[in-house]
């Protein structure tokens, strides 16, 4: 007997569950009559987003994973402005793992990232809201007897002004239920928006402040172990051995599990399990990589740039217009390995039964993780139930499973569920790097001093042959070549893949602003300094180029008032533009250094303006682009990751520093008003922070810059 046969077994399933597909927005709508008189409602859920009760809050379930990037805010308000409500009307619940209901539109999986998180679902969302609204808009005019034109929803109620009468959501929901599913809803116009385009306080940032939220890392359910671990750290390598006895002594120490990989001591409590770790003298098999070093590994890059490349983008013809307009300028970008390191280190607890298995985790692939853990506990996939948290930063780093992987080889040797934590060191040494990015850069100017060629070369890997292949064409990695053919009007381009990957066992992956992070700096360098070979100030050169792009030129526009472009700025003071084409929106960034006489630099201000569409809530994106800006800010200044004997070298904030607050400049953020489709924002702001700063310091001191981090101590003005 199913539970709703012990509920009320006068209902059958046939009756209970009516689906209907919405082809423009991919919902699934489930419909339930109403119960027997005696029986309190249950609460109507039009779809897989809402669910309305008798009493109380209405509850929007949230299709992404909230990490700092307000898409829970984002999403409710959505949900609102559609359904009617006003935000403190609501409560946000994560959605569970299931792809089927809530994958994203765009990616076809259950996947928060590429800045798809608002534009994929913008009208999914709302029809969403719509399609409950007007099912109890309906269910009202129907029990009242008038057309459902002449009612209204406004804040949780349904209203009929000629008559004076009204009812809440909550005492419609029974014969909203049996309304049929509207198809097609109509959707309000940008005009009539109450909520969207409204500044709003983050829906999760009262918890966040109190204390009460609850990340992965704070998962504790009831008899949980806690595990320390230690992984191998060469490229490929093994555990040789370990005796576990020293551990054991440790007083709360439970446990010593093993890996082929790692080793986890099992403990009462955190500080019990570190200590066992640290009492183990663990023998490494280094493998193949042992001798690999980061020299060898730019020696390999830059072989690869004069190797062989697919085509990607041909545009008129390159070779004649080199032949007719030289010299061929060149330039060669190098880009460092990079590391993620996410606030909240890397976490998974999992509960392995051998009936099913619970995992408690933060993760942008809820999807991805359930069906991870079920291929490693051999359990079916509906046996293995997700709770999803909030994550403590996840830059792309929460886009593989590396992470809950390893918890659950642990996890299946432990009774009861055990709490897997990495320490900062593992979390460094063990990422999913942005691994090295090279750029070969050539161009060719006309009499004018405009340049009539184009040719680039990427040299780098392609981390969605592995992680999303559909983002590949014919060998060429989509997202590794994002933006790469420039957004300028030049007649003659041509551009390529050079496919180059990380030693066997280093695992690279996405980082915040993905493709156009290793674009923009060789694209937004080589225009500057094509500039100033033409004698040609680089705001107006970038301004003869963008007549086709109306959108980008407005936002370089406003970002040059804002910055008072045409004020020369005082002596060892400089100003360098980058411009961004990337996840459906156009930004404009301009930073300003100064470089004092014995080389000091210090970043003064970064003025970015940005059209992003239709914006959703203005104070998000402020947030998102001055945290993509810190983030591009500290990689620019600090990021690199060095190897050496086929491991990583550093492993805390000491070796891998970040930006700190009194090194932050003043960040200006402008939004360029818009009712263009939103585009994303959660990336927009990092791509542009590095290529403007090359060529505010190239301003400030004559000296050129092709490679990163900065090199802080040799900026002697030339």
């Amino acid at each position: 007997m199913s539970l709703l046969d012990k509920i009320n077994p006068a209902l059958s399933r046939r009756h209970f569950l009516i689906g209907a597909s919405l082809t423009a927005s991919g919902l699934l709508i489930g419909v339930r009559p109403s119960l027997a008189a005696d029986a309190p409602p249950l609460p109507l859920q039009p779809n897989a987003f809402i669910r309305i009760p008798a009493e109380g809050k209405i509850a929007l379930i949230m299709p992404s994973v909230e990490m700092g990037q307000g898409i829970y805010t984002a999403v409710a308000m959505l949900l609102a402005e559609e359904l009617e409500v006003s935000l403190d009307q609501t409560v946000l619940e994560h959605a569970p793992a299931d792809p089927e209901k809530y994958a994203n539109p765009l990616l076809g999986d259950q996947i928060t990232g590429g800045s798809l998180a608002v534009r994929a679902v913008y009208d999914q969302m709302r029809k969403a809201g719509a399609t409950a609204r007007i099912m109890l808009v309906n269910a009202a005019a129907s029990g009242w007897g008038v057309d459902p034109e002449s009612c209204e929803a406004r804040n949780g109620q349904v209203l009929h002004t000629a008559t004076g009468r009204s009812a809440s959501y909550g005492d419609l929901i029974g014969d909203a239920a049996s309304q049929p599913v509207p198809q097609d809803v109509p959707l309000k116009p940008a005009s009539s928006f109450a909520v969207i385009g409204k500044a709003v306080r983050r829906l999760d940032s009262p918890e966040k402040v109190n204390g009460t939220a609850k990340f992965g890392i704070d998962a504790r359910p009831d008899g949980v172990s806690y595990a320390a671990i230690a992984i191998c750290p060469h490229f490929n390598g093994k555990l040789k051995s370990v005796d576990d006895a020293p551990a054991l002594a440790i007083k709360g120490v439970k446990q010593v599990v093993r890996t082929e990989e790692a080793v986890a001591v099992i403990a009462d409590n955190t500080g019990a399990a570190r200590k066992g770790l640290a009492a183990l003298s663990i023998e490494w098999d280094a493998g193949p990589s042992a001798s690999v070093s980061l020299a060898d590994l730019e020696q390999r890059m830059d072989a690869a740039i004069s190797g062989e490349a697919l085509a990607h983008i041909k545009e008129g013809d390159v070779d004649k217009a080199e032949a007719e307009h030289g010299p061929v300028h060149e330039f060669i970008y190098r880009l460092p390995i990079l590391t993620h390191t996410a606030m909240e280190p890397m976490n998974c607890t999992l509960d392995v039964r051998k009936d099913g298995c619970e995992v408690w985790v933060g993760t942008q692939v809820m999807g991805r993780t359930r069906q991870a853990v079920a291929e490693v506990t051999g359990l079916p996939v509906e046996k293995v139930v997700v709770h999803n948290h909030l994550l403590g930063g996840g830059f792309g780093r929460r886009l593989d499973v590396d992470g809950v992987i390893l918890a659950a080889k642990i996890a299946k040797q432990v009774d009861g569920a055990v709490k897997v934590t990495w320490s900062r060191e593992e979390d460094i040494r063990h990422d999913c790097y942005r691994y090295l990015n090279y750029s070969k850069v050539t161009a060719t100017l006309g009499p004018d001093g405009m340049p009539v060629s184009w040719r680039h070369r990427v040299i780098g890997p392609s981390v969605m042959a592995r992680w999303l292949p559909a983002f590949t064409r014919d060998g060429i990695d989509l997202d590794q070549m994002g933006g790469a053919e420039t957004p300028y009007a030049i007649p003659n381009k041509y551009t390529d893949f050079a496919r180059h990957e990380a030693p066997d066992g280093m695992l690279t992956g996405n980082w915040r602003g993905v493709g156009a992070t290793r674009n923009i700096p060789p694209i937004e360098g080589g225009i500057d300094e094509l500039a100033h070979i033409a004698g040609i100030d680089p705001l107006e050169y970038r301004r003869r180029l963008l007549g086709h792009k109306p959108r980008l030129l407005a936002a370089l526009n406003l970002a040059a008032e804002k910055a008072g472009w045409t004020n020369a700025p005082p002596k060892g003071k400089g100003r360098g533009i980058a411009l961004s084409e990337d996840f459906g929106s156009f930004s404009a960034m301009i930073s300003e250094v100064s470089v004092d006489d014995d080389g000091a630099f210090k970043t003064e201000r970064i003025i970015c303006a940005v059209d992003c569409g239709q914006v959703i809530n203005p104070d998000t994106v402020e947030a998102q682009i001055q945290s993509g800006i810190v983030y591009g800010l500290s990689a620019a200044l600090y990021g690199r990751i060095t190897v050496l004997n086929g491991a990583v070298v550093e492993g805390n904030f000491d070796d891998s520093p970040v930006l700190r607050i009194h090194e932050t400049p003043k960040i200006e953020v402008h939004i360029v008003p818009s009712s263009e489709t939103p585009g994303g924002i959660g990336e927009v702001g990092t791509p542009g922070v590095a290529p403007s700063l090359f060529n505010a310091i190239f301003a400030a001191t004559g000296k050129r810059l092709r490679s990163l981090p900065i090199d802080q101590g040799g900026l002697r003005r030339v």
